[in-house]
């Protein structure tokens, strides 16, 4: 699984909107939507932080794992 692809469903998985998403992260809501579309990649700082706001690990996160829980 793509990065882009990932994040789409780890934010639909939290029942978030791409809003809540961006400000969770402290990005424009322009600049998530450029994450979810493959357009940008998101810094190491911005993916621990939706990572927080998901409750879910970074592997989970980045498409690494199909386990959402924290270790």
């Amino acid at each position: 699984m793509e990065l882009h692809e990932a994040l789409k469903r780890a934010r639909k998985g939290a029942k978030a909107t791409q809003a809540q998403a961006a400000q969770a992260a402290g990005v424009s809501a322009s600049m998530y939507q450029f994450y979810e579309y493959g357009r940008n990649e998101p810094t190491a700082s911005v993916l621990i932080a939706l990572a927080d706001f998901f409750d879910v690990s970074l592997d989970y996160l980045v498409g690494r794992s199909d386990v959402a829980e924290r270790r």
